[in-house]
């Protein structure tokens, strides 16, 4: 894209977001649903250019960071639980999809040859569960459903990038049975080796930096390091990244050190949105290139191809989810069956299994012609995996919040409640460490009572937030705070009025007095 064009799809892409933020806070419908679907609509608005993705700024711009935050703030315990269910999925049921998908395609495009076939596949095997996840946790499905979804994706957007470069060199190099394996297993082990290695030394780089700017600055940078060269090296660069994130995630070092956290975790939530909503912007503004190329004998092959592969990937991650889970009672080892997932659990999971932008930049990234890959065929190629995105991401977004109603696993308050209760036991316990500390004489009367005011009054807006009963002391000692609170904000904006103060301070004094009020309240 030229300059031009770079600059329309930025404003695109901002006009989309903010338009389909304010529409799914109104009509209760999932962001990434109206991202893509607005994002089309834009695409064939008069003077509009035509907008095609570049695979290497999605693959390489996108995908590290997305990946990395994923792997970082994944839960170890959980995950470790799950293991065998996770691991069926991201191996087991992206390899069968990629060769079903494989199959379907050569019997609808027989001039297509099985490597680009298998890299079709490969395309349209990873889910991208980001609109799934965003519907389970607003409604607060089980956290078990989450913990499965989550981890899959972790792993098959690397078994399927591992997949798809293993079909493009047999497109263009001789290629066998024994070399494959042998690659394989070279770009598995060594995309986890140097994935761990980055992990560590970051780790242990971290430990140096005191700047809290300079912290993040290598926050962001690790995922790049890990992904880019191990890429280039010919490994995985996914399962690098993925394992760095999890590397540094169950390290006590975490993402940053403790003064640098809250800024830090700000700004990687807000650069994982911005990311996340421009990928799904930019897979609607491709519609038009996706139909650019189809001419009136071509449609009727692409919709069959659409039609017939978006069926495979539904029903059989459908199938597996509820046939081959229970299967796992056989397996040796001790490990938590996967008939031990209530049916209606296992429905969700087979539910949840969306396609994304990933999909649409590995099949950009296919060469425009080569043997098996003929390139009158690329718009029908486009089309399909283009349509399998579109249909499945809107087909199963959109009625998934009715289904967890209906199956009873819309649980509104349960998240709330635990967050909540779990805020009151660690200030209680903190409070009878306090007892414990006063009683053996360790700290004098006046630096007791300083911090037993300090946690009672955190634990009394803990009760608050919880809707509890509080006695009418408690009640009034929360709004003389609130009163105190307001005087010295009004006290704060006078002295800036007056030009006493300047707007940095002003700031700042704001920001410690948010931490005193009690009607702020802490996000979880």
């Amino acid at each position: 894209m030229g300059p031009e064009s770079l600059f329309i799809a930025g404003l695109a892409i901002t006009a989309v977001v903010l338009l389909s933020r304010t529409l799914a806070a109104r009509i209760g419908v999932p962001d990434a649903i109206l991202l893509v679907v607005l994002g089309a609509a834009a695409a064939f608005l008069p003077g509009m250019p035509e907008i095609e993705p570049p695979p290497d700024v999605v693959l390489l711009g996108f995908l590290p960071p997305l990946v990395y935050y994923a792997a970082f703030f994944s839960a170890p315990r959980e995950a470790k639980a799950d293991a065998v269910p996770i691991t069926a999925l991201a191996i087991g049921l992206t390899t069968v999809t990629t060769f079903a998908v494989a199959a379907v395609l050569r019997w609808i495009l027989p001039d297509l040859g099985w490597a680009a076939a298998i890299a079709l596949g490969a395309a349209v095997a990873p889910t991208d569960p980001v609109a799934a996840i965003s519907i389970m946790k607003r409604l607060n499905a089980p956290g078990r459903i989450v913990t499965i979804v989550e981890g899959e994706n972790l792993i098959n957007d690397a078994v399927a990038l591992t997949a798809f470069v293993l079909a493009v060199e047999a497109l263009t190099a001789p290629f066998s049975i024994g070399h494959g394996i042998a690659r394989l297993a070279e770009v598995t082990a060594g995309g986890v080796a140097y994935g761990l290695a980055v992990g560590f030394i970051a780790s242990r780089l971290r430990r140096r930096i005191r700047d809290p700017g300079s912290q993040i600055v290598v926050s962001l940078l690790t995922p790049y390091l890990a992904f880019v060269p191990a890429d280039e090296l010919g490994f995985s660069g996914v399962l690098a990244t993925v394992c760095a994130g999890f590397y540094l995630g169950t390290r006590g070092e975490g993402l940053l050190q403790p003064a640098s956290r809250l800024p830090g975790q700000l700004f990687w939530q807000v650069l994982v949105f911005l990311l996340e909503s421009a990928l799904f912007v930019l897979l609607g503004l491709a519609a038009r290139v996706i139909v650019r190329d189809l001419t009136g004998a071509a449609w009727s092959s692409a919709i069959l191809g659409a039609a017939a592969v978006t069926a495979v990937v539904v029903a059989l991650r459908l199938a597996w989810t509820q046939l081959v889970f229970p299967l796992s009672r056989y397996l040796p080892g001790r490990h938590i069956a996967f008939d031990h997932l209530p049916w209606r659990h296992r429905l969700v999971i087979g539910w949840s299994g969306m396609r994304g932008a990933i999909s649409l930049a590995i099949v950009l990234s296919l060469p425009v012609s080569a043997p098996g890959l003929p390139p009158e065929r690329r718009g029908e190629r486009l089309f399909v995996i283009g349509a399998v995105v579109f249909i499945t991401l809107i087909g199963c977004a959109a009625p998934l919040p009715g289904l967890l109603r209906r199956l009873g696993l819309a649980e509104s308050d349960r998240a709330r409640i635990e967050y909540q209760e779990t805020r009151k036991a660690v200030v209680e316990a903190a409070l009878a460490r306090l007892d414990e500390i006063i009683e053996s004489g360790g700290v004098d009367d006046r630096t007791a009572r300083t911090f037993r005011q300090l946690y009672e009054e955190l634990l009394n807006q803990i009760r608050t937030e919880s809707g509890e009963d509080l006695d009418e002391e408690v009640t009034d000692v929360l709004g003389l705070r609130r009163e105190l609170v307001r005087t010295q904000r009004e006290k704060l904006r006078r002295l800036y009025s007056q030009g006493e103060i300047s707007a940095e301070v002003l700031r700042a004094v704001d920001r410690w007095l948010d931490l005193e009020d009690p009607d702020i309240r802490e996000v979880g």
